[in-house]
C-alpha cells in the first residue's frame, strides 16, 4: 500500500482508529478500501447481470423524469470523479507530487459510474422496474461514504483552514449525488410498453413491488393492515400470480417428466438392440418360423447377460422443473448461516472489552450496535430464504397434485385395479404435502453440516484439541440416527399401506350410505374401519416412539458435547482455566450447533418419509396409459363418419379379448342401432370408439367431434342450465330447442328455481329418467358430429323414450344429418333406423337394415322373438296416452319426483319445500296446451318470462358452501384437544417439560458460578465438583426429555383415536339428507388430510409450542434473576406481544 498511498500517507494507524476517543480511518484506507469496494462488487455482479437481462426482455419503458434524472446524476458523478482525475494532472504540471491512489481511485471510481449509467439505461430497455444490483451499489457507496463525509468536517472543524478545497467540494457533490441515486432507487419505473397488461382489478402487489419492498415484504402491508381491522377472508386474498398457478406450473412438471419417460425408454430400446430372448412358442404354421438362433441358445445368451429396464427418475424431473428458483432460496440459506457466525465473535469482543479497563466506550457501543445490525441482517435474508423455500414446496404441491388428477383420468383400465380411489386421494392430500413440508427445510441437509463444521472450528480456536471428545460424541449418535431412519421408513410404508386401505373403504361406505342405512349396516362397517385404523395407529405409535428416542438422542447432543468439551478441558491440563470468555462463546456456538442438531435428524426422518411417497407418486405416473392414437380422428379421405375395420379389443393387455373380428362403417349422417342381448358387447363396442379400450388389432376412425351419452347419466353440482351448457355460450333460441327436443320442457315449469334450479351432486333431486334427459340435452346443445348413444332411452318412460326418439333420435329428429350410433333394447324404433348391428359374444353377427336382416332369419330374429312381446306391450301403453300431440309430461314429472322423494329415507327442509311447490304447481289450472310439446321442429312461442326472473324468494341452496373458521382459534378448540389428549396426561405433559427446562436453567447457572472460580483461583480443588454436578443436571434434563417425549407421543395416538372415532361414529349416524346435500370429496377430505394433519402435523405443532415457551420463559428468568432491570422492559413487550397476535 505504501507504493500506492506513498509513505505520508500510512494505510492503517492504531492510535489514530482504535486507541482514541475520536476514532478515524487513514486517507489511504479510505481512498482504497472504502472507495474500491461499491466497484469491485459492480464490476463482479455486472456480467452476470447482464446475461440474465439478455436473456430475459420484459419489454421497454418509456424514457420517464425519473429515469432521466438517474442518468444525469450518473453522468454527473462519472464527471465529479473524473473531475479530481484530472485536478491531479493539473497539480502534476504545476510540479505538485501526489501518490499513485489520487490517480488510481478517480479513473475507477469514474469508469464505475459509467457503468452504472450504463446498466440504468440498459434495463430501462430491457424492461426492468426495479433494480436490486444498482440499489446495493448505491447503498454501499453511500455507507462507504459516511466515514468520508465524517473524516471531512472533522478536518475541516480542527483547522481554520480547508487544505484541499476541490477535492472537498467534489467529496460532497459526490456524496449528495450518491444518496439522490439511492432514494431514486427505491421507486419503480413504469410498467413496460407492449407488455402483457393486468386487467384484475385484486393483482397481488407482490409482481410489482420493487426490490426494497421485497426484501422488507412491505407489499403485504395492506394485507396486515386489513387483517388488523377485520378477520381475512377468502374474497380478501390477492389474485394469485400466474407463475404461481396451475396452468404454469403442471405442463412444466409434465413436459420434464415426459423427457425423462422419452430418454429412459430410447436408453431401453437401445439396450434391447444387443439381447437376444427367447421366442414365445409357435402358434402358427409359417415356413421358416424355425430358422434363426435356437430356443437353446437365446436361454444361454440371456443367462450371460440380464439388462435390467431403467426406470425414468421423477426426482430429476421435480429437480429441472423447480431446482433453480429453489437454488435462490439456497444462496440466501449459505448467507445466512455465514453471518450467524459473526456474533459469537461479537460476543467474545464484548466480553473481552468488559475486562478490560481505560479502553474507550464507543467499543462497547460500536460492538452491540453491530450484534444487532447482524441479527437484522439475518433476519431479513432468513425470511427470504424461507420465501423462496415455501413457494417452492407450494408449486411442487400443486404441480403434483395436477399430475396426479391428470394421470388419473387418462390410465388403462388395468392400471385402474391396482391404484384405488382411497391411494389417488391419498398420493393428492397426503403425499403431495409431504412435499411441501419437506422443501421448508431441506436446505438443511447441507446447512447443518456447514453450520456443524464452523462451529467445531470457532471451538477448536477457543478450547483447542478438547472439541474432539464432543466430535465423538456426534459420530457415536450418527449410527443411531440411521437404524431409527431406517425403521421410521418401513413404518412409513406400513403406515401409508393402512391409510389406503382405509380411505378406499370410507370411499365405499360413503358412495353406498344409503343402502348401508336401509340395512342398518353402520355398526358392522364402523368396526372394519376401526380394526384398520388400529392397525394404523400402532405403526403411528411405533413410529411415535422412535421419534421420542431421536428427540432424546439430539436434543441432548448438544449438553453431552458441551459436557464432555469442558470435561476434557479443565482435566487434561491443569493450567486450562474455565473462565466467562471461554465459557459463554463457547455456549453460544453449541447453541448454534442445538438447531442443526435438532433439524438434521428431523429432516433426514421426513426426507425417509417423502421418498416412500416420491415412490407412491413414481410408481402411479408410471402406469400405462390409453392410446391417444388408437382411434383416427383426422381421417377425412373416408366417406364413412365411423369406421371400424378387424377390430379386437379389450379391457386389460393380460385379459382375453371382449371384442373379436369387429368391422363396422358407419356413413355420415346415417342412424346405426345396436342391439344384442345382455353382455354381448354393446356398450364394449361404444368404449372402443371412445379409445377406453386396449386396441389389440385392426383400425378405428371417427370423422369429426364426439358426443357421448352413458347408461348412467353423468350430473354436476351446477344448476340444470350449466349442466346442459356445459362451458358453451348460451344462445336462448337453440337452448329452447334443446329442452324441447329432450322434453325437459314440462319440468323446467315444476322445477322452483326453472334451470336455474341448483342439482345436488349426483343428481340428488332428479329422478333418473330425468338425469338422462339432461345428460342427452348436454349432448345435443354441444352440436357435434358423432353421437354414441348408450341406451339412453332405458331410464324413461316409454311414452316419453317414444317422444325422444321421434324428436332428436329418429330420422326426422333434431339430430337428423348427424352421424348416430344407438345402443337400444327398444325393438320398435328399429324399423325407422337405416342400418342396425347385432352382437353375439363380442362379435358382429349380422350388419343391414331391418328388412334385410329379417329376412336372414338369424340372429336378430331370434333378438325380435326374445324382446317383441314386452316392447310391445310398452308401445300400447305408450300410445294409449299420446293422443292428440297432448300434454303428457306435468302428471309424469310429478310422479316422478313423487318417486325419486318416496326412495330417499331422508328429506331435508329444501326438498319439502320443492315437493310443495311442485304440489301448488300441478294443482294450478293451467292448459295442457300451454305446457305442449310439439313432435317436429322447435316451439316458436314466446315465453311469458325468462327462467332466471322466476320468483326464487323460497328457494334454499342445496349444496352450501364448506366454511372455515376466521379470526382467532377459539378457546375451545384447544380444550377439545386437550380433552381428546386427557387432562390430567396434558397437565402432566406440561409439567415435564417445565421441568426439563428447569433442569437447563440450572445447568446455566452452574456453568455460570464454574466460570467464578476462575476469579477465585479454585479451579483445580473444585473440579471433579463442578464437573459431577453439570453432568447430573444434563443427565436429568435427558432423563425428563425422554419421559416427556413418551408421554407426549402416548397423548397424541390416544387423542388421534378418539377425534378419528368420533368423526367416524357422527358421520355414521348422520342423517342421509346430509349426505345428499354434502359433495363426497368434502367428507373424504375430513377423513384423509384432517387426521393425517391430527396424526402426524398437531403433534409436531404442539411439541413446537411447548418447547418455544419454555425456553422463552426459562430466558426470562435466568435474565431477571441477573439483572433485575430488565423486569421493567418485559411488560411492555408482553403487551406488544398480546396487541399483535390477538387484536
Amino acid at each position: 500500500m505504501e507504493r500506492l498511498c506513498g509513505p505520508e500517507l500510512p494505510f492503517w494507524v492504531a492510535n489514530q482508529t482504535l486507541h482514541t476517543d475520536q476514532p478515524d480511518l487513514p486517507v489511504c484506507f479510505q481512498l482504497t478500501v472504502l472507495s474500491w469496494l461499491p466497484c469491485i462488487y459492480l464490476w463482479a455482479v455486472s456480467p452476470i447481470y447482464l446475461f440474465y437481462l439478455k436473456k430475459n426482455n420484459r419489454g421497454y419503458i418509456m424514457m420517464s423524469i425519473k429515469n432521466r434524472f438517474k442518468t444525469v446524476f450518473g453522468f454527473l458523478l462519472w464527471v465529479v470523479c473524473w473531475a479530481d482525475l484530472f485536478y491531479t494532472f493539473h497539480e502534476t504540471q504545476q510540479g505538485i507530487s501526489q501518490p499513485p491512489i489520487f490517480f488510481i481511485t478517480p479513473l475507477v471510481l469514474g469508469m464505475t459510474m459509467l457503468l452504472a449509467t450504463f446498466l440504468i439505461q440498459f434495463e430501462r430497455l430491457r424492461g426492468v422496474q426495479s433494480s436490486g444490483v444498482l440499489f446495493i451499489f448505491w447503498f454501499l457507496s453511500g455507507l462507504c461514504a459516511i466515514v468520508p463525509f465524517r473524516s471531512k468536517i472533522l478536518q475541516a472543524s480542527s483547522k481554520v483552514e480547508v487544505p484541499d478545497k476541490l477535492r472537498f467540494t467534489t467529496f460532497y457533490f459526490y456524496f449528495g449525488l450518491v444518496v439522490l441515486e439511492l432514494i431514486l432507487c427505491c421507486f419503480n419505473e413504469k410498467p413496460p410498453l407492449f407488455s402483457s397488461v393486468d386487467t384484475d382489478p385484486n393483482v397481488c402487489p407482490e409482481s410489482t413491488a420493487g426490490f426494497l419492498s421485497t426484501m422488507t415484504f412491505w407489499w403485504f402491508t395492506s394485507m396486515a393492515v386489513k387483517g388488523y381491522k377485520l378477520p381475512l377472508e377468502a374474497k380478501d386474498l390477492w389474485s394469485l400470480n400466474v407463475r404461481d398457478s396451475a396452468t404454469v406450473l403442471v405442463p412444466k412438471l409434465l413436459i420434464e417428466w415426459e423427457k425423462e419417460q422419452a430418454k429412459a425408454k430410447s436408453k431401453q430400446n437401445t439396450s434391447n438392440d444387443v439381447v437376444y430372448s427367447k421366442p414365445p412358442p409357435s402358434t402358427s404354421n409359417h415356413i421358416g418360423e424355425e430358422s434363426g438362433t435356437s430356443p437353446e441358445e437365446a436361454e444361454v445368451l440371456l443367462s450371460t447377460r440380464q439388462v435390467l429396464p431403467r426406470q425414468p427418475s421423477f426426482l430429476y424431473s421435480l429437480i429441472k422443473a423447480f431446482g433453480p428458483y429453489f437454488l435462490i432460496g439456497s444462496a440466501y440459506k449459505l448467507l445466512q448461516d455465514i453471518i450467524t457466525f459473526v456474533n459469537p465473535q461479537l460476543l467474545r469482543m464484548l466480553i473481552s472489552f468488559t475486562k478490560q479497563k481505560g479502553v474507550p466506550d464507543w467499543w462497547g457501543y460500536s460492538l452491540a450496535f453491530l450484534m444487532f445490525f447482524t441479527a437484522f441482517l439475518q433476519t431479513l435474508i432468513l425470511h427470504q430464504h424461507f420465501q423462496y423455500c415455501f413457494v417452492t414446496g407450494m408449486h411442487v404441491r400443486t404441480a403434483l397434485i395436477g399430475a396426479i388428477y391428470r394421470k388419473s383420468l387418462v390410465i388403462t383400465n388395468a392400471a385402474k385395479r391396482s391404484s384405488t380411489v382411497g391411494e389417488v386421494v391419498n398420493l393428492m392430500s397426503v403425499d403431495a404435502q409431504r412435499f411441501m413440508d419437506l422443501t421448508t427445510f431441506l436446505n438443511m441437509l447441507w446447512s447443518a453440516p456447514l453450520q456443524i463444521m464452523l462451529a467445531l472450528y470457532f471451538l477448536w480456536q477457543n478450547l483447542g484439541p478438547s472439541v474432539l471428545a464432543g466430535v465423538a460424541v456426534m459420530i457415536l449418535l450418527i449410527p443411531l440416527n440411521a437404524v431409527i431412519a431406517v425403521k421410521n421408513r418401513a413404518y412409513q410404508v406400513e403406515q401409508m399401506q393402512h391409510k389406503d386401505s382405509r380411505i378406499k373403504l370410507m370411499n365405499e361406505i360413503l358412495n353406498g350410505i344409503k343402502v348401508l342405512k336401509l340395512y342398518a349396516w353402520e355398526n358392522s362397517f364402523k368396526e372394519k374401519v376401526l380394526a384398520i385404523r388400529q392397525k394404523e395407529l400402532n405403526v403411528l405409535k411405533k413410529a411415535a416412539y422412535l421419534g421420542a428416542l431421536s428427540t432424546l438422542a439430539w436434543t441432548s447432543a448438544p449438553f453431552l458435547v458441551a459436557l464432555t468439551t469442558f470435561a476434557v478441558y479443565v482435566t487434561v491440563d491443569e493450567n486450562n482455566i474455565l473462565d466467562a470468555e471461554k465459557a459463554f462463546v463457547s455456549l453460544s456456538l453449541f447453541n448454534i450447533l442445538r438447531f442443526p442438531l435438532n433439524m438434521l435428524p428431523q429432516v433426514i426422518s421426513s426426507l425417509v418419509q417423502t421418498s416412500v411417497s416420491l415412490k407412491r407418486i413414481q410408481s402411479f405416473l408410471s402406469h400405462d396409459e390409453l392410446d391417444p392414437n388408437s382411434v383416427d380422428r383426422k381421417n377425412t379421405a373416408s366417406d364413412f363418419s365411423v369406421t371400424v375395420v378387424d377390430g379386437k379389443f379389450t379391457w386389460a393387455k393380460e385379459d382375453s379379448p371382449v371384442l373379436h373380428d369387429i368391422n363396422v362403417l358407419v356413413p355420415h349422417g346415417s342412424l346405426l342401432a345396436v342391439v344384442g342381448h345382455v353382455g354381448c358387447g354393446k356398450s364394449s363396442l361404444i368404449s372402443a370408439l371412445l379409445g377406453e379400450m386396449e386396441k389389440l388389432e385392426g383400425d378405428v376412425s371417427i370423422r369429426g367431434s364426439v358426443a357421448y351419452v352413458p347408461q348412467q347419466a353423468w350430473i354436476q353440482n351446477a344448476t340444470l342450465r350449466d349442466n346442459i351448457l356445459f362451458g358453451k355460450p348460451y344462445n336462448e333460441q337453440k337452448y329452447r330447442c334443446v329442452l324441447e327436443a329432450c322434453a325437459l320442457t314440462p319440468d323446467l315449469e315444476v322445477l322452483p328455481g326453472g334451470d336455474m334450479t341448483e342439482i345436488g351432486e349426483k343428481g340428488i333431486n332428479l329422478s333418473g329418467g330425468q338425469r338422462q334427459r339432461v345428460s342427452l340435452a348436454r349432448a345435443l346443445y354441444c352440436d357435434a358430429d358423432v353421437y354414441l348413444l348408450d341406451d339412453p332411452l332405458s331410464a324413461v318412460d316409454s311414452h316419453v323414450s317414444k317422444h325422444i326418439f321421434d324428436n332428436l333420435i329418429g330420422p326426422e329428429g333434431a339430430l337428423k344429418g348427424k352421424t348416430r350410433i344407438l345402443v337400444t333394447h327398444g325393438i320398435s324404433y328399429l324399423p325407422q333406423v337405416d342400418n342396425i348391428v347385432v352382437m353375439v359374444d363380442g362379435r358382429v353377427s349380422e350388419m343391414g337394415s331391418y328388412q334385410e336382416l329379417l329376412k336372414q332369419n338369424g340372429a336378430f330374429a331370434e333378438f325380435l322373438r326374445n324382446y317383441a312381446l314386452e316392447d310391445f306391450v310398452d308401445e300400447d301403453e305408450a300410445t294409449e296416452e299420446i293422443i292428440d300431440d297432448e300434454d303428457l309430461f306435468p302428471e309424469d314429472a310429478l310422479s316422478n319426483h313423487m318417486d325419486m322423494v318416496q326412495s330417499e329415507p331422508g328429506i331435508n327442509e329444501a326438498k319439502r319445500n320443492f315437493i310443495r311447490q311442485i304440489s301448488i304447481i300441478s294443482a294450478d289450472g293451467e292448459t295442457s296446451k300451454s305446457r305442449s310439446v310439439r313432435r317436429h321442429g322447435c316451439s316458436q312461442k314466446k315465453h311469458p318470462e325468462p327462467q332466471e326472473k322466476k320468483q326464487q324468494h323460497g328457494m334454499e341452496k342445496l349444496i352450501q358452501a364448506e366454511t372455515a373458521e376466521t379470526g382467532r382459534v377459539k378457546l375451545k378448540v384447544y380444550l377439545e384437544y386437550a380433552k381428546a389428549v386427557g387432562v390430567l396426561l396434558s397437565v402432566l405433559i406440561c409439567i415435564l417439560y417445565g421441568c426439563q427446562s428447569a433442569a437447563a436453567i440450572g445447568g446455566n447457572i452452574w456453568l455460570s458460578e464454574w466460570t467464578n472460580d476462575a476469579l477465585q483461583n479454585q479451579t483445580a480443588d473444585n473440579v471433579n465438583m463442578r464437573v459431577g454436578v453439570y453432568a447430573a443436571l444434563g443427565i436429568t434434563q435427558g432423563v425428563l426429555v425422554m419421559i416427556s417425549s413418551f408421554t407426549f407421543a402416548m397423548g397424541n395416538i390416544g387423542a388421534a383415536r378418539k377425534l378419528h372415532h368420533n368423526l367416524l361414529v357422527n358421520k355414521l349416524h348422520t342423517l342421509q339428507s346430509f349426505f345428499d346435500t354434502t359433495p363426497i370429496g368434502r367428507i373424504i377430505n375430513r377423513f384423509s388430510k384432517d387426521i393425517y394433519l391430527i396424526d402426524e402435523t398437531l403433534p409436531s405443532t404442539v411439541l413446537m409450542f411447548l418447547v418455544t415457551f419454555f425456553v422463552s420463559l426459562s430466558t426470562i428468568i435466568v435474565i431477571i434473576s441477573s439483572t433485575p432491570i430488565f423486569a421493567v422492559v418485559i411488560a411492555p413487550l408482553a403487551f406488544v406481544y398480546i396487541f399483535v397476535q390477538v387484536c
